[in-house]
């Protein structure tokens, strides 16, 4: 059975079990405390409840109860208590700088509400007046000290830390963030130590500061335009001077507004696009519409140190494949051969060539082929690579093969160098591996010389990988367990990955005959092992012929 315990006023109350803590004293008891008493007891109730917030028996109640409202329970308990708090002020004993969290608005950094659902931008209209913390400091003092509060200065786009001081001209006022001051409005002891070293006064005053438009992040402009509750896509690809954004349907609403203020908030955007349609799989390019900005589609982007320039509405580009893009070339040497079957604009084919590789570039759009020719002049590979504006499946059967059947024929242990087949058109490359079957004629090659495949397909499988090697290993005819490994490229949507899975193509699918000079495919196996009948080899006598 709990115990109990006898209270001030005679009567019986529980015994506080352990780990928990008796807080039933009312405010006529603490009344007759002295002031440290008090704050020994607070202190010592901080200690406590800190180990309470890892105890079995609070656990629950921390999960949705953060430290400082603990406080906040106690601060209104004892303000029962007739003029506590001012004994503790004038003492300086209860200071919560560095115990209680700032209690600033969450919402202090959001535009002016009225914005809520405009279409059309209206800068003016987030400007909004907040109230911010601010220190006086002697200009001839501010550069040395500016850098030792860098960590608690007021830190907001466009927006100045250090303004003049309209009542003194000597000082400067360095605006703070209210996030990092505590409630008392008063600076941590660090911050002290640093403003004594300067001789400067550490009292913080109050100042109203007008945050305008230019002084909003993107999101928090976002955020107070759409209704509340919807998503806030803020993210986009940046080609050059263009910005693709794939915009959601409860965002369309807002489209051109969201595309000023991509402009308005990236130095260097002066277009902003929204793809309208999927990607068109003959020529991987789809429509776009201009939400703001100017209609120049025709960019220039670096991707991995070489510089590209395409019409972006004409052809196939995606910035967040450069890594896909320099992880291939890392597998590259110089000599080695590279058939990029869907070349696009070249960025698998230029630093190829850069890396001293042989190149066979090809792509089915007119548009890309036209820029892939000014790429490689542009970095100054034209000579280094072989380009073709053909159908995937013409150019393997073509240049490829043909291209092949002469490289292997050179390949000895002392010329040996890689050949690879990139096919990055994923939602159809994978169909063509049939290509590949009974594709060259002679006699097999070293394993080693074997080309490699790497080979691009989009899957919304549980298990993409298992999903990509079966479809391949279907379009190729022969299993790849053990002979493959797939990458994800990267996730393209909720449930949708790209991925790339590369392989040399096995010598039973390259080649149409198999067998090496000493053997005839067209004769059967038992026949070809039977001595030669004009061997003059004497025939064993069987025992049924006569002695």
């Amino acid at each position: 059975m709990q115990s109990s315990i006898l209270n001030h006023k005679g009567g019986l109350r529980p015994r506080p079990l352990k780990n928990q803590i008796d807080i039933t004293t009312d405010a006529q008891d603490c009344g007759k405390l002295t002031c440290p008493e008090v704050c020994r007891f607070l202190f010592g109730l901080y200690g406590h409840s800190a180990k309470l917030l890892k105890s079995k028996l609070f656990r629950a109640a921390a999960s949705n109860t953060s430290f400082p409202e603990i406080w906040l329970l106690l601060v209104q308990y004892f303000e029962r208590i007739p003029g506590f708090f001012g004994v503790v002020k004038r003492n300086s004993f209860f200071t919560m700088p560095e115990i209680l969290e700032s209690k600033a608005d969450p919402e202090l950094f959001s535009p002016n509400p009225e914005v809520r659902g405009m279409t059309t931008l209206d800068r003016a209209a987030f400007s909004r007046i907040i109230v911010v913390p601010v220190l006086k400091v002697k200009k001839e003092v501010i550069n040395k000290l500016m850098k030792s509060l860098r960590h608690t200065t007021l830190q907001r786009p466009g927006l100045k830390r250090v303004i003049d001081d309209p009542k003194d001209e000597d000082s400067r006022l360095v605006l703070l963030d209210p996030h990092k001051i505590a409630a008392e409005y008063s600076l941590g002891e660090s911050d002290q130590e640093v403003l004594k070293q300067f001789n400067v006064d550490p009292q913080v005053s109050k100042y109203n500061l007008e945050l305008t438009y230019d002084n909003f992040k993107t999101e928090e402009i976002l955020r107070a335009v759409l209704p509340e509750g919807q998503d806030v896509t803020s993210g986009f690809s940046r080609i050059g001077h263009i910005a693709h954004l794939n915009l959601r349907d409860h965002q369309l609403t807002y489209k051109h507004l969201i595309g000023q203020v991509i402009i308005d908030k990236n130095p260097g955007i002066t277009c902003a696009v929204n793809k309208i349609n999927i990607i068109d799989s003959t020529y991987r390019n789809f429509q776009m519409e201009v939400l703001a900005g100017e209609a120049n589609m025709i960019t220039k982007t670096r991707e991995n140190y070489i510089t590209y320039e395409f019409d972006f509405s004409k052809v196939y580009w995606n910035s967040r494949l450069s890594t896909e893009h320099g992880r291939i070339i890392e597998l590259l040497k110089p000599g080695d051969v590279l058939f990029d079957v869907f070349a696009g604009v070249g960025p698998f084919a230029i630093p190829a060539a850069k890396k001293k590789c042989n190149v066979f570039a090809n792509d089915l759009n007119p548009e890309s082929y036209k820029w892939l020719l000014h790429n490689c002049k542009l970095n100054k590979v034209d000579q280094k690579i072989k380009k073709f504006n053909m159908d995937g499946r013409d150019f393997l059967l073509g240049p490829v093969k043909e291209a092949l059947t002469k490289e292997l024929s050179l390949l000895t242990k002392e010329r040996k160098h890689s050949l690879h087949i990139v096919m990055n058109l994923p939602a159809l490359a994978i169909e063509f591996l049939d290509v590949f079957k009974h594709f060259l004629d002679g006699k097999p090659c070293s394993a080693d010389h074997l080309p490699t495949v790497h080979c691009y397909s989009f899957s919304k499988h549980d298990h993409p990988a298992k999903d990509v090697q079966e479809r391949a290993e279907a379009f190729l005819g022969t299993s790849l367990e053990g002979r493959c490994s797939t990458h994800l490229v990267r996730n393209v949507a909720p449930n949708k990955e790209m991925m790339c899975i590369s392989f040399q193509i096995p010598a039973e699918v390259l080649y149409k005959n198999q067998f090496t000079n000493e053997e005839n495919p067209e004769e059967p196996a038992s026949k070809r092992l039977r001595p030669n009948e004009d061997s003059p080899e004497e025939k064993l006598p069987s025992l049924k012929d006569p002695l």
